[in-house]
This record gives structure tokens, C-alpha cells and sequence, in this order.
């Protein structure tokens, strides 16, 4: 896992470096512009050798007497490059992208989308280094272009280029893009350029990307590659981000230290595999040291989903799992399970005289219940106190007065809606996450889901391939199944299911409800992607020991 930051914290962890005396804002600016041209010729060695600039030491301005610093390109073929700067910062890191590919050799377009008279202290010194080596084609910012002002010569580009840098924008986007440097997110423009092998590189984050949410401010500039700086933000992996992203490399240009807690995988994995409930305790492990964990189940024909949900619990480690069925669906569920266990539970009542038990210690209900049979159980597993899973009918089922719901609710409870769930759960919340953004920060994925587990006092894992995870303490985890842990086999019946499942095992371990969650949806794509195409979520609960063991090497 790693830290993901909003543009405000890479903003106030930047100054704070500055501040301290730590680093310069110029040093920092050269170090983004460096790393931005040794991810590109990373990602693509054909246009040039990455060591050129590892090999040499920093220089604030790159400069020495005149002379480039790196070797040129020798190969007889001069590249080229349009590199397209804004009026903040991110357009002074296109201005040293600009020199250190000059130094290298190409031949450079460069446009100002801005009025140099207004660049920060450190863009403009960074302009007027541009300035001695190469010109500046400036346009000035207009919200609302002409259609047939596209045709501008001001932005014609001068015959065929090897690369687009987009730096306008960057982080600091807070208004819708529309400009004249929009034709360069025409789709036609975009194939044209992609025919002859022209790649777009974007400086921290897509222009017109909103780097909070993902969501897509006016226009947006699509990247083959994304180069961001110290950290992912959270834009590069919600909504829109991943389609508009291409690859994302992060460089490391010299701020030190974390900003928050942070637990590696192996760590999780391990605590799943070694973990008993009671931590005090020094007693050899037996089954009831890993928790005991009640599966409400539907009735007769509708058994499958608690089923998947009850394996995935066994699966990831609780000590005994429990399916409670209702008595025309005892047969069935006998006829099916094996190491699973099976109690007869016809209703609220009867729930009630289960629960006694007080080795039971985690609850799920939901999947497959039905809302009827959900509105009679549900109230007593709250009651109860004990940690517990509500998904799909147990969410459905209060849809109509969910205040009815979050008046139950309690600390150690997890919901696990998906988009459809969320809405009718947190109406309002869903309608403004919904509606088109107008400003930047956009209303994000982890505003809507933190607002829901505020008011509802409890866990609540809002599902996606951008899956995201809040504790009423404003606690938060994005867990993607993007780029290189893209796994669109996942949506399947019955995954959300063994999700489900996965999460009331870990509760019923010991695991806190956010900890439970953030581990359990790891895993889950861990392995969906293992497995790979033709999965179905049977699979998912039998590759976990794969999982497991693959990451405990």
C-alpha cells in the first residue's frame, strides 16, 4: 500500500520542505522536470537513454557555461518535441522539461497558455532560462473559445512530432479547461498523432483532470503517461482518472518522510495467516481462538450467494463459519456444505436464541436474504453489538427510511454497498457525487463515502473497481483494481458475496472494521488477478491460499 494525497496536502508538504530549508522551490522544479524526462525515456528507450541524466549531477538551472550538460542525440535523427506550459507552477516544470530535451538534442515547440507577466517567482525564472535557449509561442487564457478559433496559427504545430508534454495545468486545475490548446484532446487529432507513433506525456495529472476526484473538468488532454511526484493523488485513480491516464510513473524528487500511516501487504498478509482474536491472550491457537462467524442466509433456491459468502469467511481464516437458514432451505444447504456448519435460524426470534452463544462473534447478512427476511433480522444482529457485515438485501431493505437503519448502526459495523445500494441509502450524498462538476476540487468518491460514515456511524466499503473505504473518524483506503491491478474479470455474480465473506472472516479474527475491510478488498482482487480471465467467484475463496502463500515467500 501506499500513501495517496489530494493536491492541498502535496501542496502544504512541498511548502513545509520549503519552508524548512530543506529544499528551494527552484531545486524541487528542476528535480520534477528531470524526473519527467527520465520516466519518458523509461517508458521509451527509442527516444532516448534514461542514464544520460542519472549519470550527470543536478544542476539548479542546468546550465554550465553555456554547454549542455548531457550528450546529445547522435543518431541522426533529431526528435521532437511540443511541450505546451500553463501559468502556475506545473508550466515552470514544462520549462525545464523544455531545456533538458533542448540540452539533449531535439528541437522544441513551446507555448505559454498564460500571460508570462503573471508566472509565480520560480515558473518565471524557469520561463526566462526557456527564453535564452529557445522562443515562447503565447496565448493568452480564454474560457470560451470560438469554434473556428481553432484553427489558430498561434497554435499550429510545425510538421511531426516524436512527443506532447502537457503541463498547464497540473494539480492546480480549478475551473473547467476549455482553451484553444483543447484540439489537442480531439479524438482525431489524438489517432492522427498516435499513427505516427507521437506520444502525449502529462506533468503530474491530465489537464482538465480534476486531481481530487478523477472526475473531468470541461476538457481533458489524455496521457499515454502520467508523470506525478512523491505520491499518486487521488485523481489518478478515481472515475475518470485511469482512463485518461495511460501509465503512471511517480518520481521522487527529495521530500522526505510520510504523512500518514501506512501498512505494507506482506504485513496484512501475515497478520491473516498468524492473527488470533485475542491478542492478550498466549494460548495455542484452536479453532475458536480464530472466531466463530454466523452467515444469515435466504430461503430455499436462494442459498448460493450466503454460501460463497461463508466460504470466503472459512477460506481467509475464521475458526468455525456458520450458515443460519431458514427451515425449508435446511436440506438444500446440507446437501452443499462440508466444513461449514449449518443452524436452523427461522427468525428474528430464533436469531436471538443463536446469539447466545457468545463465541459467535461476527455477523453477515444480506446476500441472498431477501428484504423481507432481512427487515426481521437485521434489528436483532445490530442489537447484538456484535461485529457485523450488511450487504445487498440487508442494505436494500431499509431503502425506503435508511434513518431507520443508522439508528442500529454501531462502530464495529461494515456496509458493503454498491453504487446502486449507496444511492438509495445516502440519497443527497450520491446526487451531488453525481452531478457534473462546475469547480475543482470536485466532489470526490472519498468526500461521498466519508460523509456516508459519518452519518451512519459505521465502516462503509463503497464498491467500484475504485473501491473506497471510511471510518466515521474520517479514516480512508482506496483500493483500485486499475492499471497494473486491473482485474475486470471481477465483475461476476457472487464476488461481491465472497467479498462479503471475506470481510466477516477477518472481523471474526480480530481485525478492526477498516483494517477487516481495506485487507479484504486487497485480497480480493489479489485474487481475481491470480486467477485471471474465466474467474467466477467460486474461484475467488479457493485462490486465497494461493495468495497467501505466493506473499508470504
Amino acid at each position: 500500500m501506499s500513501e495517496i494525497l489530494t493536491a492541498a496536502q502535496m501542496r502544504a508538504i512541498e511548502q513545509t520542505a520549503i519552508e524548512s530549508g530543506e529544499v528551494t522551490g527552484l531545486e524541487l522544479m528542476e528535480r520534477a522536470g528531470r524526473g519527467v524526462v527520465e520516466a519518458i525515456f523509461e517508458q521509451w528507450p527509442a527516444l532516448g537513454d534514461a542514464g544520460a541524466l542519472q549519470d550527470k549531477p543536478l544542476r539548479e538551472g542546468g546550465l554550465d557555461g553555456g554547454q549542455p550538460p548531457f550528450p546529445r542525440d547522435t543518431s541522426g535523427m533529431r526528435k521532437r518535441a511540443v511541450v505546451l506550459c500553463g501559468p502556475g507552477n506545473n508550466g515552470g516544470d514544462g520549462f525545464v522539461v523544455a531545456r533538458l530535451l533542448h540540452q539533449l538534442g531535439w528541437e522544441l515547440e513551446v507555448f505559454l497558455n498564460g500571460n508570462a507577466e503573471k508566472l509565480p517567482p520560480d515558473a518565471r525564472v524557469n520561463y526566462e532560462r526557456w527564453c535564452d535557449l529557445g522562443a515562447v509561442r503565447t496565448r493568452a487564457i480564454d474560457p470560451s473559445p470560438p469554434v473556428d478559433d481553432l484553427m489558430d496559427d498561434s497554435v499550429h504545430i510545425e510538421g511531426p512530432c516524436d512527443l506532447v508534454v502537457d503541463a498547464m495545468f497540473g494539480t492546480g486545475l480549478t475551473r473547467p479547461f476549455r482553451s484553444i490548446f483543447s484540439m489537442f484532446a480531439d479524438q482525431n487529432l489524438r489517432r492522427a498523432k498516435a499513427e505516427v507513433g507521437c506520444k502525449v506525456v502529462a506533468v503530474d495529472i491530465p489537464t482538465g483532470l480534476c486531481s481530487d476526484s478523477g472526475a473531468v473538468l470541461g476538457t481533458c488532454i489524455p496521457a499515454d503517461l502520467v508523470v506525478t511526484f512523491h505520491r499518486k493523488k487521488l485523481g489518478h485513480i478515481l472515475k475518470d482518472g485511469p482512463a485518461f491516464c495511460g501509465a503512471v510513473v511517480v518520481k521522487d524528487i527529495g521530500l522526505l518522510g510520510r504523512h500518514g500511516q501506512v501498512i505494507p501487504e506482506e504485513q496484512r498478509v501475515r497478520e491473516v495467516v498468524n492473527l488470533p482474536v485475542d491478542l492478550d491472550k498466549q494460548a495455542p491457537h484452536h479453532k475458536f481462538s480464530h472466531g466463530h462467524a454466523l452467515i444469515l442466509s435466504g430461503g430455499s433456491g436462494k442459498t448460493g450467494a450466503a454460501r460463497l459468502a461463508a466460504r470466503g469467511a472459512l477460506r481467509i481464516g475464521a475458526g468455525l463459519v456458520t450458515l443460519g437458514v431458514p427451515p425449508a432451505a435446511q436440506q438444500e444447504v446440507a446437501c452443499q456444505i462440508t466444513a461449514l456448519m449449518l443452524q436452523r435460524v427461522a427468525d428474528g426470534e430464533a436469531l436471538a436464541e443463536v446469539l447466545q452463544d457468545e463465541r459467535l462473534n461476527a455477523l453477515c447478512l444480506g446476500p441472498g436474504m431477501g428484504q423481507e427476511r432481512a427487515r426481521d433480522l437485521v434489528p436483532v444482529a445490530l442489537k447484538s453489538k456484535r461485529a457485523t457485515v450488511l450487504d445487498a438485501d440487508a442494505l436494500s431493505a431499509f431503502a425506503d427510511e435508511p434513518e431507520q437503519l443508522f439508528e442500529m448502526l454501531h462502530e464495529s459495523v461494515v456496509l458493503t454497498p454498491h453504487g446502486g445500494e449507496f444511492a438509495r441509502l445516502f440519497p443527497d450524498i450520491a446526487e451531488r457525487l453525481a452531478a457534473p462538476p462546475t469547480k475543482g476540487p470536485a466532489y470526490s468518491k472519498v468526500d461521498a463515502t466519508r460523509a456516508a460514515a459519518a452519518r451512519a456511524g459505521c465502516t462503509v466499503l463503497l464498491k467500484g473497481p475504485d473501491t473506497v473505504i471510511a471510518s466515521p473518524n474520517g479514516m480512508c483506503g482506496v483500493h483500485a483494481a486499475v492499471y497494473e491491478r486491473s482485474a475486470p474479470w471481477l465483475a461476476t455474480a457472487g464476488s461481491g458475496d465472497v467479498l462479503a465473506g471475506f470481510i466477516t472472516g477477518l472481523l471474526a479474527r480480530g481485525f478492526a472494521p477498516q483494517y477487516a475491510a481495506e485487507t479484504a478488498a486487497w485480497l480480493h482482487v489479489e485474487c481475481a488477478r491470480v486467477f485471471g480471465p474465466g474467474l467466477i467467484a467460486e474461484d475467488l475463496p479457493e485462490t486465497l491460499p494461493q495468495v497467501l502463500r505466493t506473499m508470504l515467500k
